[in-house]
Parts: structure tokens; C-alpha cells; sequence
């Protein structure tokens, strides 16, 4: 299990249009194949729900999900690493699964890369469970990487459990 520190103070909000310039700036210092801005742009448009970690004004990390016929699917959760295992991911992971009953969600599901452990465990760490993989989901260097497939039934609400 990996030890998380209680973020530092910062606050969650639902992430707007004016918050992409920014966030295609952690994304891109995060991923060696990040999304585009226009990826997030026709997420928020299409009315995907999102938030945005905010400390110092700036935003640190962000999650954005698609949620349809009672199933949601966590499209993108993403820290700054200057700030990894300071608990960002894990606040915002924890607003998702909270948030969800109010989209109707009642499981949640999500692709991690095998090789980013860290990910792995703060989602077995909230309850998410592998269910799958997806063979040469991700560009990688020299090829594809797998994806796991993981997922996670969400009480309360209109939720399952």
C-alpha cells in the first residue's frame, strides 16, 4: 500500500472551459502522450463531468469522467508530479465516487497502464478492482502497453451497492 500524505490546502471545483489552457500544462508534464486541448474541450462540451484540484491558485490536478446508462467511466485522472503523493490524486478520486450517485452512476470503471504502479494502488486503495485488460491500448515507446481494466460498484443514491 502507499503511504499518502494529507494534501496541503487547496480546494475541488467543477472544471470549466476557461481551466484548459492550464490543464493541457499538467497533462503535458505528466504524459509522454498527453490529450489535446481540443480532447478536453469536446469533453466539456458534450457535458462529461470534470473538477480540478486548485492550491496557490494554480491548478495542481484534475479528473474528468463520462457517465452514461448508469455506468461512469473515469476518462482522465491527472496530477502535476511535482505534487504526486501529496494526496491530489486521491482527494480527487474521492470526489468522483462521491459525486456519482448524482450522475446516476451505479459502477465505475477505468483503464490504468500496467507499468504506473502508483496509479494502481490508489485505485485498489478507493475499492477499484481489476476486471480486465485491453491489449495495446496505450502508445508506449517501441509499440502499444496494455491497459488493466478496473472497476468499482458505488453506493448510495441511485449507486448499486
Amino acid at each position: 500500500m502507499v503511504a499518502v500524505v494529507a494534501p496541503r490546502p487547496g480546494r475541488i471545483r467543477a472544471m470549466i472551459e476557461a481551466d484548459l489552457p492550464e490543464v493541457v500544462q499538467v497533462e503535458q508534464r505528466s504524459y509522454s502522450w498527453p490529450w489535446s486541448y481540443g480532447i478536453f474541450r469536446d469533453c466539456l462540451r458534450a457535458g462529461y463531468p470534470g473538477w480540478v484540484y486548485v492550491r496557490g491558485g494554480h491548478i495542481v490536478g484534475f479528473v474528468l469522467i463520462s457517465a452514461v446508462a448508469g455506468e461512469g467511466h473515469i476518462l482522465n485522472l491527472c496530477v502535476s508530479p511535482e505534487v504526486r503523493r501529496e494526496g491530489v490524486g486521491q482527494a480527487l478520486l474521492e470526489r468522483v465516487i462521491a459525486d456519482a450517485p448524482t450522475f446516476e452512476v451505479q459502477e465505475l470503471f477505468l483503464e490504468v497502464r500496467p507499468s504506473n504502479k502508483g496509479a494502481q494502488a490508489l485505485y485498489r486503495s478507493a475499492g477499484f478492482e481489476r476486471i480486465g485488460r485491453r491489449r495495446g491500448y496505450y502508445p508506449a515507446t517501441g509499440g502499444r502497453e496494455d491497459a488493466l481494466v478496473l472497476a468499482r460498484l458505488i453506493e448510495g443514491p441511485g449507486g448499486g451497492a
